[in-house]
């Protein structure tokens, strides 16, 4: 299955994101990018930290977490989108 994900939602989310933990979304960007969690990590508790290594050491865990009901729920709601 292809990702077909807009830029523009992609940028909103930054967007959001980056206000959330007080990180320009250029940065944040650049960062995710290439592969380093900095900002993002040092926003968080140490619990949510840990938490969020263990997905990104985890694909399977992940792939759990944006299946979920409650991921696509909110999915929709940043996004606009709506399920048919």
């Amino acid at each position: 299955m292809k990702n077909n994900i807009d830029t523009k939602k992609i940028a909103s989310l930054l967007n959001v994101i980056s206000k959330k933990i007080g990180v320009p979304p250029e940065k944040l960007k650049k960062e995710l990018e290439e592969g380093k969690y900095d900002s993002a990590l040092s926003a968080m508790s140490p619990n949510d930290a840990a938490k969020f290594q263990q997905a990104v050491n985890n694909p399977m865990i992940v792939e759990k977490m944006i299946s979920s009901p409650q991921a696509k729920a909110i999915y929709e709601k940043l996004s606009g989108a709506k399920n048919k």
